[in-house]
């Protein structure tokens, strides 16, 4: 039997219908107007579609969105001043900065820069350190994202193995550590790991965050397993993710698909910690 699709379209659209009556009670009841500020430094190809897309969803659900466009050869110096006056900025309750950066400007000290109340990424070490204690301030999108997906198909997390494949700060490591906190069973593999389909067979929930396209074959799949394709790779053939997905629809008993999985609801759950940014920023939450 084919794998149940999880559809990443039809449950974001849920939140972001939540969200607006959400925002719309903001606005009657208290005068605000959510704020994201994007920043895009550059003109990568993949980051354009993506900061297209933020606002309009950001618009979409009544959210104020800016972006604010830098050269690739601005100083880092002149983002990190964009970054300081954006912090002071009360209209503004979120602040992005879309990844990645230049080579000549260091990732982290722009993500240490920006205020944590105003860091709806999640990225912020304040934040991930508040995460990985069980207290988060903001969970980052991407993997907040997945446990939404997994809570939408009724899926009992609790006592599961759940394997992990990739190790980044944006994915891997904090839903890593997300799956543990519902007390799941947890293995992390990465691209030294030693026999990967051993450890991808064992899983009863497998994420798949590795950047490798098609990684993941359908014989590396548990029987009846859960699977969350969080892979974004650009073939010839347009988009594909981390798995094959026509072999592991076929084994799998819910699998994303790419597009329309994971990708959908990274962007809802920026515009969920925008609105909470917001009421915390002004003692409502």
């Amino acid at each position: 039997m084919a794998a149940q699709i999880i559809d990443g379209k039809r449950v974001s659209q849920q939140i972001k219908d939540g969200l607006k009556e959400e925002i719309w009670a903001l606005k009657e009841q208290h005068g605000l107007v959510p704020g994201l500020a994007v920043i895009l430094v550059g003109e990568n190809p993949a980051s354009v579609v993506y900061v297209r897309n933020k606002g309009r969803a950001s618009e979409e659900v009544g959210i104020l969105s800016r972006q604010y466009n830098l050269a690739a050869t601005c100083t880092q110096k002149e983002l990190l001043d964009l970054v300081d006056h954006l912090n002071q900025d009360p209209s503004i309750h979120g602040i992005l900065v879309q990844l990645p950066l230049p080579d000549h400007i260091q990732e982290e000290a722009v993500i240490q820069r920006i205020d944590p109340i105003k860091d709806v990424d999640g990225f912020h070490p304040t934040n991930v350190g508040n995460m990985l204690l069980g207290n988060p301030t903001y969970l980052p999108c991407t993997p907040a994202g997945i446990m939404v997906l997994l809570d939408s198909i009724g899926m009992e997390i609790k006592g599961k193995h759940a394997v992990v494949v990739g190790r980044s700060n944006i994915v891997g490591k904090p839903v890593s550590f997300l799956l543990l906190q519902r007390h799941a069973t947890l293995t992390i593999c990465h691209s030294r790991t030693l026999d990967l389909s051993y450890h991808t067979r064992q899983a009863d929930i497998l994420v798949a965050a590795i950047g490798k396209a098609k990684m993941i074959k359908g014989s590396m799949i548990k029987e009846g397993a859960v699977v969350i394709d969080v892979g974004v790779n650009r073939l010839d053939s347009g988009l594909v993710g981390d798995v094959d997905y026509q072999e592991a629809s076929q084994v799998a008993s819910f699998i994303t698909p790419v597009p329309g999985g994971v990708g959908p609801m990274t962007i809802a759950m920026l515009l969920k910690n925008t609105v909470l940014a917001c009421k915390r920023q002004h003692g409502l939450a």
